[in-house]
């Protein structure tokens, strides 16, 4: 009976797989695909890579160009998120000081606020210190997120204080403890915060296309997105462009799949 109910979860776990896995594949294969060849099944060799050549070599796409404004500002949003956020979390975790529980309380209430309720209010704000159509306005208000402080600091809750106070007793302070002691730590932590960071900074749309209107400084998938009504026709120059935005994703997701699951089945389960 033990075989067969792994049988039939493995089944089920295959079936998922490939309902989700479908999309993708459709998606990649067309993006090889000669217009005249799109949406047909045809051999390997009348696959190309015209599409993607076309994207990088005319001058009309300005893909590279996009593809570099969209990793500068995904890599600094993560830079960012791998110093507030831990330090945060740690505060919050392990230090005593006055309000702490009311700034815990706020950012457990920022959590549950979509950021669509906020767009128009922070739009004000960049405008009036002059950061709209800037890398600025695309990364310092996202230097942190609530959601990674507070994932964190569930994490750091299960550190023994202990281990903190031995780091004392050997001459480091607080800022030493911390950096040398507790952030190696949650690496697990970090590196699924990383995932989450980079999957939702790099296929970001709405804040993008609503701080940017020069082209020259729009990020992939808003450059894209601009596209897509003068080559609708186009459908294997779309789906390799849908290929360009993701690939990066998985990969990063792939070199990183076992730290990520280790940091979800660890952190949040205590405090």
């Amino acid at each position: 009976m033990k075989l067969i109910r792994r049988a039939i979860a493995y089944a089920v776990l295959w079936l998922l797989a490939a309902a989700f896995a479908t999309p993708f594949i459709y998606t990649l294969y067309n993006s090889f695909m000669p217009l005249k060849y799109a949406n047909k099944l045809v051999g390997m060799k009348e696959w190309t890579l015209e599409h993607y050549a076309t994207f990088f070599t005319n001058e009309a796409y300005n893909v590279p160009l996009w593809f570099w404004n969209t990793l500068v500002m995904t890599g600094i949003i993560m830079l960012g998120n791998w110093i507030v956020n831990p330090m945060a979390a740690y505060a919050l975790a392990k230090l005593n000081f006055r309000g702490k529980k009311l700034v815990l309380w706020m950012v457990m209430a920022t959590m549950m606020v979509p950021y669509h309720m906020i767009l128009i209010p922070v739009y004000v704000n960049m405008a009036q210190i002059g950061w709209l159509n800037t890398f600025a306005g695309l990364t310092v208000p996202f230097l942190y997120q609530c959601l990674y402080i507070f994932m964190l600091r569930q994490f750091y809750l299960g550190i023994p204080n202990e281990l903190i106070e031995a780091s004392r007793i050997d001459g480091l302070n607080k800022i030493g403890g911390f950096w040398r002691i507790v952030f190696p730590l949650a690496k697990s932590s970090l590196i699924t915060m990383s995932i989450l960071t980079f999957a939702g900074t790099w296929n970001s749309y709405l804040v993008p296309s609503t701080f940017v209107s020069s082209p020259e400084k729009y990020v992939l998938v808003v450059g894209l997105n601009s596209l897509k009504d003068a080559a609708f026709e186009k459908t294997s120059l779309i789906m390799a462009g849908v290929v360009l935005s993701t690939v990066p994703i998985l990969l990063f997701f792939f070199f990183f799949q076992k730290q990520y699951i280790e940091g979800v089945s660890t952190s949040g389960i205590k405090g």
